[in-house]
C-alpha cells in the first residue's frame, strides 16, 4: 500500500487513540491483548510503572490490578484459571505482563539465553549450574518458594547489586523459562514454581513456533504496544503484509498496523484540544520510543530515574503531561504513604495547560490527598 500523509497533528490525535487514551479498555485482559503486553517495574515513587500505565488505559483501574489479573487475589491461583503470566521480553531486561497465549513464542528468546555468556541471564556457571539443580529440586519437591527460602548466604559474583547467589541462580532459570513467577509475595517479592505448575496444561504443551514466525511475532510486539513506530530495515518485510507506512509533514515515515487505519479516520476532523490534561507514566508506550516522541510531538524525553542527580533536567520520576495532541511538559511527584499525602517536588508546564485536576486524579488513584 502506498504510504499515508498526514499532518503532525493528525498523527498525533491518532497515536493518542490507538494507544487506549481516548477510549478505556473494559478491564486488564482487553488492554493486555491490544499491547500484547504491559512492561512491570518494582520502583514505587507515585505508583509503581504497570499501574500507572493502565491507570489510563482499562475503566476503573485500581492500584494492583494487574497483579490481581496475573496471579490472583490473596489465595494461589489454579493453573487452568491463569490468563497471564510475567515473563522477560526477547530482548533481555525488561520484565512484562503477558496473556498465557504469547509463552510458546517467547521460548525461543529464552532457550537462547541459557546458553549466552552473560553474567545477568546468560549460561548458568558451573556453581549455578551446581546450585541451580538443587533448587529446582527443591521446587518440585515443597511446591512454590522465594530465594528466601533457602539458607544460603553465598553472594552472587559478577553482577549488578547485591543479591545473594540463590536469588540470582533462581533469576536466571526465570530467564531461561525453567522457573516461573507463580505469586507475589511481601513487597512484590517472587515466589517460584515449575512452570508446567503455573502454566495451564495446554499453554504450556503448546508447539514453539519455528524462527521465522518467532521473529515475525517479536516485530508485531512493538507495533502492538506502541501503535505507531519506526521499523528496521530487517523488520520490515516480516510485517509487510499487516503495516501501513505513514508519511508525517513529508518528512518522517513511521508504521502502524492496518487494523488501526480507522482511527486515522476517526480522528481527521477532531479539534487540536478535546481531552483533559493527562499525567503519563515514564514507560507509557505514547512516549517509549524517544525518536518517535521527539520527531512527531517535539518532546525530547528521558526516564531519569538512573541518571545521576546532578545531569537530571526534569526529576527522579517526571511523569510527561499530554494536553489534547501535544506533550506539553512534566510533574514529578512523589507519594508520602505514611502521611497520606502526594507531593509535587518539581513541575515545568507550558503556560495556559493546568495540570491541578490531573495532580489530584493521581492522588487519588493513590488514596493520598494533594
Amino acid at each position: 500500500m502506498p504510504p499515508r500523509h498526514v499532518t503532525a497533528a493528525h498523527a498525533r490525535r491518532f497515536h493518542r487513540r490507538a494507544v487506549l487514551l481516548d477510549a478505556p479498555a473494559p478491564d486488564v485482559a482487553a488492554a493486555l491483548a491490544h499491547h500484547a503486553y504491559v512492561q512491570i517495574d518494582p520502583i514505587n515513587v507515585c505508583g509503581r510503572m504497570h499501574d500507572l500505565i493502565l491507570r489510563n488505559r482499562v475503566a476503573g483501574y485500581r492500584e494492583g490490578d494487574l497483579m490481581r489479573h496475573l496471579h490472583g487475589d490473596g489465595a494461589p491461583l489454579d493453573r487452568e484459571r491463569r490468563v497471564a503470566f510475567e515473563h522477560f521480553l526477547p530482548y533481555p531486561g525488561v520484565l512484562a505482563a503477558f496473556p498465557c497465549e504469547a509463552w510458546p513464542w517467547l521460548r525461543r528468546a529464552m532457550r537462547e539465553r541459557a546458553t549466552r555468556l552473560d553474567a545477568w541471564s546468560g549460561r548458568l556457571t558451573r556453581e549455578e549450574a551446581k546450585l541451580g539443580d538443587e533448587l529446582l529440586g527443591e521446587v518440585a519437591r515443597r511446591g512454590p518458594l522465594s530465594s528466601e527460602d533457602f539458607d544460603d548466604d553465598r553472594k552472587a559474583k559478577a553482577v549488578w547489586g547485591a543479591a545473594t547467589l540463590v536469588k540470582h541462580t533462581m533469576q536466571k532459570l526465570f530467564f531461561h523459562g525453567r522457573l516461573l513467577i507463580a505469586r507475589r509475595g511481601a513487597g512484590q517479592r517472587r515466589v517460584y514454581d515449575l512452570p508446567e505448575r503455573v502454566l495451564p496444561a495446554a499453554t504450556f504443551a503448546a508447539p514453539e513456533p519455528d524462527a521465522a514466525d518467532a521473529l515475525r511475532w517479536e516485530a508485531l510486539l512493538r507495533l502492538k504496544q506502541r501503535r505507531l513506530v519506526t521499523l528496521k530495515r530487517a523488520e520490515l518485510p516480516r510485517v509487510e503484509d499487516l503495516v501501513q507506512a505513514v508519511t508525517v509533514d513529508g518528512g518522517a515515515t513511521l508504521h502502524c498496523l492496518r487494523a488501526d487505519l480507522a482511527h486515522f479516520d476517526a480522528t481527521a476532523d477532531e479539534p487540536a484540544e478535546r481531552a483533559a490534561p493527562l499525567l503519563l507514566a515514564p514507560l507509557d508506550p505514547l512516549v517509549y520510543d524517544r525518536r518517535v516522541t521527539s520527531s512527531l510531538w517535539g518532546f525530547d524525553y528521558t526516564w531519569e530515574v538512573y541518571t545521576p542527580p546532578a545531569k537530571r533536567t526534569r526529576g527522579y520520576y517526571a511523569l510527561p503531561v499530554l494536553s489534547g495532541a501535544e506533550l506539553v511538559g512534566h510533574v514529578d511527584p512523589k507519594a508520602d504513604r505514611d502521611a497520606g499525602k502526594l507531593a509535587v517536588v518539581g513541575r515545568a508546564v507550558r503556560r495556559g495547560h493546568a495540570v491541578t485536576g490531573a495532580v489530584g486524579e493521581l492522588a487519588r488513584f493513590l488514596g493520598l490527598r494533594r
